[in-house]
């Protein structure tokens, strides 16, 4: 098993930390250095709470050794200990890593099998999403349908018919009403909008079918 190095005494963590953040470029280097390996023991006791998280132990200590280096970049002295601060750091970083990892194992693969057709071929994902992909010919028949039924409700409708349907059915970028609501903002009976309604749907399908 590792040995790891005894912890700094608060005197040279302190002093480390003035070096690391004063100190000639050279004396910053070793200090980070000296801070990191004398933490280490902070890395294998944090990664050991996951260690029945199927992942390999040098991997979860490798990814604590990020959290760990990251700490001596980032501590503020005026705040507390080294350590204390290193451990939320290296806990985190673990954590964010599994979580990582979890989120991944439950994409599924657009070409995974799903299930079997009735002739006990596979399904893949991709042949439901290809099958729910809508037919360029047919959206051009319905964009050109749509066009020839506002044409019609210009040439066939009366103004109260156009108006109680435009409302009905939220044309025009309108929201759709109820016919109680269309017969409350026109002043008529909700029965009469349904008459007027019935009958324009009528004119529109009769001219229609005739084009």
């Amino acid at each position: 098993m590792k040995t790891f190095q005894k912890p700094l005494t608060q005197g040279e963590e302190a002093e480390y930390i003035r070096l690391l953040r004063e100190g000639t470029s050279e004396q910053a280097k070793q200090a980070k250095n000296i801070l990191i390996e004398r933490n280490m023991r902070l890395v294998a006791h944090i990664a050991k709470k996951y260690q029945n998280s199927d992942e390999d132990m040098e991997d979860l200590i490798s990814i604590g050794c990020i959290g760990l280096i990251k700490a001596v970049d980032t501590f503020d002295d005026r705040k507390g200990r080294l350590a204390t601060y290193a451990c939320r750091c290296i806990d985190n970083e673990l954590l964010m890593m599994l979580r990582g990892k979890k989120k991944t194992s439950r994409e599924v693969s657009l070409f995974e099998p799903i299930g079997q057709d009735k002739e006990g071929n596979e399904i893949h994902l991709m042949d439901v999403i290809e099958q729910q992909q809508p037919d360029i010919l047919e959206n051009m028949e319905l964009s050109g349908n749509i066009r020839r039924l506002f044409g019609l409700m210009e040439e066939s409708l009366t103004p109260r018919e156009k108006e109680i349907l435009t409302m009905r059915y939220g044309l025009n970028g309108r929201r759709e009403a109820t016919q109680n609501e269309t017969g409350t903002a026109l002043g008529i009976s909700r029965s009469y909008v349904s008459r007027i309604e019935k009958k324009a749907l009528q004119k529109l399908r009769r001219k229609f079918e005739q084009d």
